[in-house]
């Protein structure tokens, strides 16, 4: 071994400390290792994300008799490349589509009444169990997580059978109401969390200078949770975009009204449907998710993030 290795000049007590150097060395091979595994595992991560993406943005834009000849290819050349199957998807079933262009304003009005019922709602039923103090204030707070102990299809029968005595199926109002009420909790709770680590110093400078209750959360609270609203607003938009179950109960009597959940339901049980049309509509259902995200990601990571820690 040589003297560089093993350098035991005395140390200022006179006794002989061997050098650091292959310890060094063993930390750099673990260093390598992980950095090795962290890309790995980032790599691998990626492929199963962005592949499926690629096949069906690849088979979108092909001839579904071209795929036939040649099934193995994945992303269309220039020669056969075709926007005639987001052309047929979009068309209206009269005119010999799939009719998604109706059914997309459709999925829009139901998921865009659902945020906004979620959140006016939500921010002041969040606030009033932050900062109000009433009688049972604690059993509802604990009933807000107990309802998501309970799965959906419990609720599905009684639903169904209340909203059809009523007069209200099929119609949006009633896949309103109940993607409300499936929404809402945790929208309370998510907001609940972000308003408590909103300093209530700043509520009551405010109220000493004459602000009313609603000028308080006007002013203060929903600027100051907009990276919260923006997230949970996100959420209750997905969570009535693809849902599939309450639309099919209350909505598959009139295709008119159908949503994209529906719609793809359509296209994937029709045995003859072509690959590429069904990709097409996959395409077209997730560009509004895709843009949406595009345009909040920085309040989604600032809300995802927000009331995580408590000071």
């Amino acid at each position: 071994m040589s003297a560089a290795a093993l350098d035991t000049r005395p140390t200022a007590a006179g006794a002989p400390a061997p050098a650091l150097r292959p310890r060094r060395r063993h930390q750099s091979r673990d260093q390598r290792f992980w950095t090795v595994v962290r890309w790995a595992s980032i790599v691998f991560f990626l492929v199963i994300a962005v592949f499926p993406t690629v096949i069906m943005i690849g088979l979108s834009f092909r001839p579904g008799a071209e795929l036939l000849k040649t099934p193995w290819q994945i992303l269309p050349s220039l020669s056969e490349f075709t926007t005639d199957t987001y052309s047929r998807v979009l068309r209206s079933p009269s005119d010999g589509g799939f009719g998604f262009a109706g059914y997309i304003g459709n999925s829009l009005f139901v998921s865009g009444s659902t945020v906004v019922a979620s959140l006016a709602v939500g921010v002041f039923a969040a606030y009033a169990a932050t900062r109000l103090r009433f009688r049972g204030s604690g059993t509802v707070n604990v009933g807000i997580i107990l309802v998501y102990l309970f799965p959906p299809l419990v609720f599905a029968v009684p639903l169904f059978v209340t909203f059809t005595k009523l007069g209200m199926r099929p119609s949006f109002t009633a896949l309103i109401l109940i993607y409300l009420s499936s929404t809402l909790p945790l929208v309370i709770y998510m907001l609940r969390n972000y308003f408590r680590s909103i300093p209530v110093e700043l509520e009551e400078a405010a109220r000493i200078d004459g602000a009313s209750r609603w000028r308080i959360i006007r002013s203060i609270i929903l600027p100051l949770a907009r990276p919260a609203i923006v997230t949970v607003g996100f959420y209750a938009f997905m969570s009535a975009w693809d849902e599939f179950m309450f639309a099919l109960l209350f909505l598959v009597e009139d295709r008119s009204s159908w949503t994209v959940s529906l719609g793809i339901n359509q296209l994937e049980s029709n045995l003859g449907t072509p690959t590429t049309v069904l990709m097409a509509g996959c395409v077209i259902i997730t560009i509004p998710l895709v843009i949406l995200f595009s345009v909040a990601q920085r309040s989604l990571a600032e809300g995802l993030t927000s009331g995580a820690v408590k000071d």
